[in-house]
């Protein structure tokens, strides 16, 4: 952000402001162009570390083995997402607004003077942060699973369940403080890793010969994770036609508020952003003490339940703009306006506020829930790798996006050169048709999660004993909730 903003201040890291009169502008050179790439990659690695590991981190701060720091766990996420919604709000509408009104100078260095606080913040007030010590590297281990796994492919398999499998507690100790993973009979190939033969040496064991059980299921639990976390890639690729399709959709149409303002095109994501918040402070306060009475559930419904509302909402809000869609056309036609794209067409930009408000609501509900689902389901030494899938998610869904909108585009092409999506002008496009497609993709979608999470298996684990002596079995009680 500090390269940003010097970037933006300083004349000879910037072009030259574009001559109002003649409306020419001069591109930037070389060294500009260089300094801008280098200070967004920055951006973009900073992101990529913060994003996935400030919420693992955050949810570390309660104790599991407390009932009740383990009950706000979830209002955590809740609460978490619902600052990063309104952080982007005020993104959307001030900062914008400075840098159009005042300067890029002030737009990016407003951010960058925010960022450096919570720095400072953060560095004072690291001693009251709850730390859990690394263990080494998840991957190396879970790559040393599947070695072993195959190396021992032709040992025949063990009949006794789990109770001839190799454990060893002083060694999965740093890994498993909360509760060691218990067996489970799904994928039995992977248990040969930790079958023991007689070239193993059970109290020195090769990692790479010899897997406890507890490693195993580490690696069999994100395996379990993958189907459910596919299932969130289709409502990214539905929500990120606001940022294209819908955009256009809305610079076609009457966007004036007064006789001197007009909401900009881009503005229009306030309705998501309001529509997300809303729904959190609503979910929060009142749907889910009310669920709670039906359910037994402390968060109210499960998060797999959570996942599956927000794929309905969005399977609803692309249905719907399908249709809006044939409304904004027919209006276009009634007033004669389908071959002059550049015309405003006298309908409400408001019309378009239903389907952002839609996926305002599916993120609240889907994004969250996914959220919780990585960083519970998660074995307990990968919860900062977790998060980064959700995030992974959305960078799968936009590529997805990119790769269905090309598609559209070379198989709806006529002869005639037209296609459902024309460049030049959207008024004699399908629009709708993409919609309906994206609804179709996703109703599939939704029937594909519901099989996903109904034989969906939670990672079963073993907490360790209390001070009364009793053990108990976390993650059965869920298996019921789904």
């Amino acid at each position: 952000m500090i390269s940003l903003t010097i970037s933006a201040v300083v004349p000879k890291l910037r072009p030259p402001t574009c001559d109002g009169k003649t409306r020419t502008c001069e591109e930037a050179d070389s060294g500009q162009l260089a300094v801008l790439y280098v200070s967004l990659l920055l951006t973009a690695l900073g992101s990529g570390g913060i994003r996935p590991c400030v919420v693992s981190f955050g949810a570390d701060q309660f104790d599991e083995n407390d009932p009740e720091q383990k009950t706000a766990t979830w209002k955590f996420f809740n609460w978490y997402y619902f600052c990063m919604g309104a952080s982007i709000l005020v993104a959307n509408t001030v900062i914008v607004y400075v840098q159009d009104n005042v300067g890029w100078g002030w737009g990016l260095g407003i951010p960058a003077i925010a960022m450096a606080l919570s720095v400072v913040a953060f560095v004072f007030g690291y001693p009251l942060y709850r730390v859990v010590d690394p263990a080494g590297s998840p991957f190396t281990r879970l790559v040393q699973v599947a070695a072993a796994a195959w190396r021992k492919r032709k040992v025949a398999g063990c009949d006794g369940g789990g109770a001839l499998l190799y454990e060893n507690e002083s060694i999965d100790a740093p890994i498993s403080v909360g509760g060691k993973l218990v067996h489970t009979d799904s994928m039995k190939f992977l248990d040969k890793a930790a079958i023991v033969t007689e070239k193993d040496n059970p109290k020195s064991p090769n990692p790479w010969h010899l897997s406890t059980v507890h490693r195993v299921e580490e690696l069999k639990t994100l395996i379990r994770m993958g189907p459910i976390w596919a299932a969130g890639i289709l409502l990214i690729t539905a929500a990120a036609q606001q940022n294209t399709f819908s955009l256009q959709q809305a610079k076609s149409m009457n966007r004036r508020l007064t006789g001197n303002f007009q909401i900009p095109p881009a503005s229009m994501s306030v309705f998501t952003q309001i529509s997300m918040l809303s729904t959190i402070l609503l979910y929060d306060r009142i749907f889910v003490p009310i669920a709670r009475k039906f359910t037994g559930l402390d968060r109210g419904i499960s998060f797999l339940t959570r996942i599956g509302i927000g794929f309905v909402i969005s399977l609803l809000a692309t249905l719907a703009a399908g249709f809006i869609e044939l409304r904004r056309k027919s209006s276009a036609g009634t007033h004669g306006l389908l071959d002059r794209p550049h015309e405003t067409i006298p309908i409400s930009v408001f019309w378009l506020a239903p389907q952002y408000c839609l996926h305002g609501m599916a993120e609240a509900f889907m994004s969250i829930g996914h959220l919780e689902f990585f960083y519970d389901q998660a074995p307990e030494s990968m919860r900062s790798t977790a998060p980064a899938l959700f995030w992974l998610s959305i960078s799968a869904g936009s590529y997805t996006s990119t790769l269905l909108i090309t598609l559209v585009h070379k198989y709806s092409a006529r002869p005639d050169g037209s296609n459902w999506l024309p460049d030049d002008n959207l008024n004699r496009g399908k629009l709708e048709y993409l919609y309906w497609l994206i609804t179709l993709l996703q109703f599939l979608n939704l029937i594909y999660y519901v099989m996903c999470a109904k034989f969906y298996t939670f990672k079963p684990v073993q907490v360790r004993e209390s001070d009364d002596g009793r053990q108990k079995e976390d993650g059965v009680e869920l298996t019921g909730h789904v």
